[in-house]
């Protein structure tokens, strides 16, 4: 089996490259252990929380005791499933902040300002402002993925953006246009009432060139002679095979398996290759370090009206839900429910913002366990820009076993302050006028909750990831020993081998990471063409005038 190209991970990045390169004319294969994504706990929005908490869609990954979190071991999901993580995420879309990208560029990855990038997050959109405003020339139209917002009719959730408001915040029609600080409304890959995943997007429109063909297998290693990748070596059905590829091979397999797929084709630390028995090809120390990822808390809030979405949270409600859904595609099992967010700093001299808020107008977790207090609602709220780094190395030459993860949540001194200030400014903005109608008492922490020592202690056992793991494979210059690809995408050291996802972030983002990803495989399908970039545009985004003197 052969084709031009081989790319590694039917995710968010790898679907969008496969449909650059098949609309280009290019034959190409795609290596996904995962299964299919049909089914109505993937496809209906409302019920995001069950297929990342099931082992047929997730690899299951789970973190070693984390150190500063009290020896707790924190969930990784990640998507085993045609579409990646795309398929199995809360479906919000952020863009990020432009100095996010201003950053990359400043830190090696030359080209990768936010003037280079945001011709592509406009490349790859079809957004649709559903009446609430925004400024359209800051957005794309007509692109794959469908960009929605909810209908925010819950008196919860716009109470929420009023309050922020009302606490002294700037309102914004649109945090991924032109200004992202402030309290509005949030955004979606929703579609028709559907999740709409990058498979949908991009992988299904590639299949259809002709050119573009998806094999299930397990990838066990890059295949390299004289220096230049050639193919894949899976297993399938207990058999093992190489998929040549006469071009090139692209791993896109998530921030937590590229670095292991990296490390098992002998390419990353030597010393730690050496542990295992595996040939150094390429020495990268940068291979599988600087993890980073988003930390959030849920601050539950227990109202006095029956206005929340607990009113679905019984047998009864739950099928009411899923048969108007299943039969009309609408009413709550059409949304995620992240309706509303807000993006605010966290203190004075903070250029923009380094907190991010998902509300929810129900007092529930991820892994679908309500408040026993009934309704409520929560806001889940972290810093967006920890110094904390981790790792992801083997636990053994073994393709099937799962790499050690380690985030060292919580390393960084600043980490604590950061997130008492998040909890305290929670606070201020649920007293507000705009929930005075409906708020009882706080769920959690807990209103006995107020010095540092008690929030610290609630930090430490109830701290969760809000699931963005990035930055294992950090792109840089090409003469970074701790870069491990350059600018272009290519691994360094080695030939015809390209790695575009998550993990070549050099720094995490503001806020959810799937659009960042996609943005990621739009642009690296350009240099991998070899195709004209997108021209850079350098328009301006809004930057608080006071940021350094004003917290608001």
């Amino acid at each position: 089996m052969e084709a031009e190209y081989v790319i590694v991970g039917a995710g968010s990045a790898g679907c969008a490259i496969a449909y650059r390169l098949a609309e280009a004319g290019r034959s190409v294969i795609v290596v996904e252990y995962g299964g299919t994504d049909a089914g109505p706990l993937i496809q209906m929005p409302a019920a995001l929380s069950f297929p990342m908490n099931m082992k047929r869609y997730d690899w299951g990954f789970m973190t070693e005791p984390e150190p500063h979190l009290g020896g707790r071991r924190l969930v990784v999901p990640r998507g085993k499933v045609i579409g990646g993580s795309s398929s199995i995420n809360g479906m919000v879309y952020v863009r990020g902040h432009a100095c996010d990208f201003d950053h990359w560029r400043d830190s090696g990855a030359a080209g990768w300002g936010y003037a280079d990038v945001l011709p592509y997050f406009k490349r790859m959109e079809d957004w649709h402002d559903c009446g609430h405003g925004g400024d359209p020339s800051w957005r794309g139209s007509g692109g794959p993925l469908h960009i929605t917002r909810g209908s925010r009719e819950n008196v919860l959730t716009r109470a929420f953006v009023e309050a922020g408001r009302q606490a002294g915040y700037p309102v914004t029609d649109d945090y991924n246009g032109h200004q992202q600080e402030g309290f509005g409304p949030f955004e979606m890959t929703v579609w028709n009432g559907t999740r709409f995943s990058a498979a949908k997007a991009y992988l299904r429109p590639a299949q259809k060139t002709g050119r573009c063909e998806v094999v299930r297998g397990l990838a066990r290693r890059v295949v390299i002679e004289d220096g230049r990748a050639v193919g894949v070596e899976i297993e399938r059905g207990g058999a093992v095979s190489v998929i040549a590829a006469s071009a090139e091979v692209i791993i896109a397999a998530s921030s937590i398996n590229s670095p292991k797929l990296l490390m098992l084709s002998g390419i990353g630390p030597a010393d730690h290759l050496a542990e295992y028995g595996i040939e150094c090809i390429a020495d990268r120390p940068g291979v599988g370090q600087n993890l980073q990822d988003h930390l959030e808390l849920y601050l539950q809030v227990a109202i006095s009206q029956p206005v929340s979405l607990y009113k679905y949270w019984n047998l009864l409600g739950k099928a009411y839900v899923g048969a108007r859904w299943l039969f009309t595609r609408s009413g709550p099992g059409a949304s995620n429910q992240f309706e509303s967010c807000g993006f605010i700093r966290s203190r004075a001299g903070v250029p923009y913002p380094d907190l991010q808020y998902h509300f929810l107008p129900i007092a529930v977790r991820y892994d679908g366990q309500a408040a026993a207090e009934g309704h409520g609602f929560q806001a889940q709220v972290g810093p967006m820009r920890s110094a904390a780094r981790g790792s992801v190395t083997l636990r053994s030459s073994e393709p099937a076993e799962a790499p050690k993860i380690v985030f060292n949540y919580m390393s960084d001194p600043q980490d604590w302050i950061d997130f008492r200030k998040a909890i305290r400014l929670t606070r201020e903005i649920f007293a507000q006028p705009a929930f005075a109608p409906y708020y009882k008492s706080e769920i959690q922490p807990g209103a006995d909750a107020v010095s540092d020592e008690a929030l610290d202690d609630f930090i430490r056992e109830h701290a969760e990831s809000a699931y963005h793991p990035c930055g294992t494979c950090r792109m840089g210059a090409a003469n970074d020993p701790h870069a491990v690809v350059d600018p272009e995408t290519r691994v360094i050291g080695v030939e015809g081998l390209r790695l575009a996802d998550s993990s070549v972030f050099p720094r995490v983002t503001n806020g959810n990471l799937n659009a960042p990803s996609i943005m990621v495989g739009e642009k690296a399908a350009d240099h991998i063409l070899g195709s004209p970039l997108l021209a850079a545009d350098n328009r301006e985004p809004w930057m608080h005038p006071h940021w350094e003197t004003a917290q608001r």
